[in-house]
């Protein structure tokens, strides 16, 4: 009932969340000299910081440093820009909500299409910067889409869970945000979380931040398919987190109004 529901709504508001996200596009670069263009140098500025880190405190030296650092960033801005806003969501929507009926996942819905915009972005330089590094691009390079898939899912579904308890949850955006700290180091942004011994498998497996990254880097970088079972496993986990995230809005949407 909930996902038939959940499917009519999208097709309902579909409009809603392309207008919605456009706007939130434009208002984030209005009155700025260089507008669109930070969506670019942001990622691009954190990866020559990374890439230092990488290369002179962790001393790991990859031909293709750059492009590495920034597949981890592309990965990880996308899942902790989403995740970060979903604990205030509610509440910096109110004036919306408490006005207008909306289902109130659209809320977590536009957040990924704007922030997916700029993974898109940051993506497109990411295959220039494996031209630059004469990377040879072949067939794997389409392995990138389950990876992004699971990555989409579990953001959703996370996001819904942490947009319904944040509206209880007085602090959960300062609690949300030291734990998305703690994920960042453990993901391997900088470096290559796989090769660590002996807990870097492990962690590689539960985080899947960190199996989206390799998955990313293994398909653009080095011509390889992902852990096709971990990615199964992350994926059923992305789909079950987002049934359960739409079923607790769909039951309480009508009290978050009132809370607010």
């Amino acid at each position: 009932m909930y996902l038939r529901r959940f499917f009519g709504d999208l097709t309902k508001y579909r409009k809603y969340l392309v207008y919605s996200a456009k706007a939130s596009l434009k208002s984030e670069v209005a009155g700025s000299y260089l507008a669109w263009l930070w969506w670019i140098l942001e990622p691009f500025c954190f990866m020559l910081i990374y890439k230092f880190i990488a290369e002179t405190v962790f001393q790991r030296n990859l031909p293709s440093a750059a492009l590495f650092v920034f597949l981890g960033i592309t990965v990880w801005n996308f899942f902790n820009k989403n995740i970060s806003a979903s604990a205030m969501l509610l509440k910096h929507n109110k004036g919306i909500i408490t006005k207008i009926y909306l289902p109130k996942y659209l809320l977590c819905i536009k957040q990924i299409l704007v922030n997916g915009f700029k993974m898109v972005i940051s993506l497109a330089i990411c295959f220039v910067l494996a031209l630059y590094y004469r990377i040879i691009l072949d067939w794997h390079i389409i392995l990138i889409i389950p990876s992004l898939i699971m990555l989409v899912l579990n953001t959703f579904g996370f996001g819904c869970l942490v947009m319904h308890f944040g509206v209880y949850i007085q602090d959960l955006s300062n609690i949300v945000r030291i734990a998305l700290r703690l994920v960042f180091y453990l993901s391997g942004v900088f470096y290559n979380i796989g090769t660590l011994k002996p807990y870097g498998p492990l962690l590689l497996n539960i985080n899947p931040v960190a199996l989206a990254m390799e998955g990313c880097r293994n398909a653009l970088m080095f011509g390889k398919e992902p852990d096709w079972v971990m990615l199964g496993i992350w994926t059923a986990v992305g789909i079950v987190t987002s049934v359960l995230g739409i079923m607790v809005v769909y039951k309480n949407e009508n009290n978050y109004g009132k809370i607010l």
